[in-house]
């Protein structure tokens, strides 16, 4: 380290207390002789070095400084908020991401449908939406708005943003993921056309994605299978038994991850309940399950329902449970 000022000038005779010139060393002409003799060696060592690649065995690109240790730092991601909002992390680089698993690729070949309840923009086709069609047990309504929080965090957003998610993680397993709906339509699709698109993908799994609208104190998720129906159109008696395993795997790891417990008020405490009134698991005949992620109308559980980072932990929770389905 250098100050400005702190460079000794000539010495001054009129200045007895000046800066005086440096006495020459004795040593000073032997040592100049030998650095002379050494400079040509270390130079022709220096490019043999270089014509044998022993700046970093060709790693450095061009303009890169020879021996310079390899940058570990990767491109920027994003916070927990944002992973995977939009469903297209890593999309376009033709290599797994840095923070890929090492059983990445390991769902190739596997079909994932993931069914994100309800639309975003439902309430402004109230007349579409409410046309009945056949689930094979009876008529129901087309599609519903969905329900949301006391301060109107809807479940329609709520389910297309961890529908982003899980669909991101699945992806980087090496599965092909289809949604039902992504907010790239007005309204529905109908839950007779949601099981349609499931059934026509020949999917390995199904999920639905939602979260409930039940009453204050009533607390934590549950997932819904399917009955066996064999009923008009309905006939579920060859996926009940794989939904049933999809399903236990999925509540488990929904469980772990996100460190909530099974619904207090439905399920007996199993976080799993069997429905025979449901057009999009009815009308299945590929392994389906429905998971309501909590009560939105609770106020502890809508805290959990709004933050980014706990969708997060939604969505591999049900990535890890597809993923153990799918693996056998």
């Amino acid at each position: 380290m250098s100050y400005a000022g702190s460079n000794p000038g000539p010495f001054d005779p009129s200045d007895p207390f000046g800066p005086r010139s440096p006495r020459r060393s004795p040593l000073r002409r032997p040592l100049t002789l030998a650095l002379a003799a050494l400079v040509p060696g270390a130079l022709l060592g220096w490019l043999a070095y270089g014509a044998l690649g022993g700046t970093g065995g060709g790693t450095d690109g061009p303009g890169s400084a020879a021996g310079a240790a390899p940058s570990t730092l990767g491109s920027p991601t994003g916070s927990a908020d944002s992973a995977g909002g939009d469903g297209k992390t890593g999309a376009g680089t033709g290599s797994a991401p840095a923070d890929a698993p090492a059983d990445a690729g390991s769902l190739r070949g596997k079909v994932v449908v993931i069914d994100p309840g309800h639309n975003l923009t439902n309430f402004q086709h109230t007349a579409d939406i409410n046309r009945k069609v056949d689930i094979g047990t009876n008529w129901k309504e087309c599609d519903t708005t969905g329900t949301s929080t006391n301060s109107g965090y809807s479940e329609a957003k709520f389910t297309l943003d961890v529908a982003h998610r899980l669909r991101t993680l699945l992806q980087r397993q090496g599965a092909t993921v289809r949604l039902t709906q992504d907010g790239d339509r007005p309204f529905g699709p109908c839950v007779d056309e949601r099981a349609r698109i499931g059934n026509a993908a020949h999917a390995d799994a199904v999920v639905s994605i939602h979260a409930d609208g039940a009453g204050a104190g009533q607390r934590g998720f549950h997932v819904i299978l399917p009955g066996a129906v064999h009923e008009g159109a309905a006939d579920t008696r060859d996926v009940v038994a794989p939904s049933k395993d999809l399903g236990k795997l999925i509540a488990d790891d929904f469980a772990r991850t996100t460190g909530t417990s099974p619904s207090n008020y439905v399920g007996d405490g199993t976080g799993l309940v069997t429905r025979e009134d449901l057009g999009g698991l009815n009308l299945s005949t590929v392994p389906k399950v429905f998971i309501e992620c909590g009560n939105m109308r609770d106020t502890k559980d809508a805290a959990l329902l709004t933050s980014g980072v706990w969708r997060q932990s939604a969505a591999e929770g049900i990535s890890e449970g597809i993923v153990s389905f799918l693996r056998g």
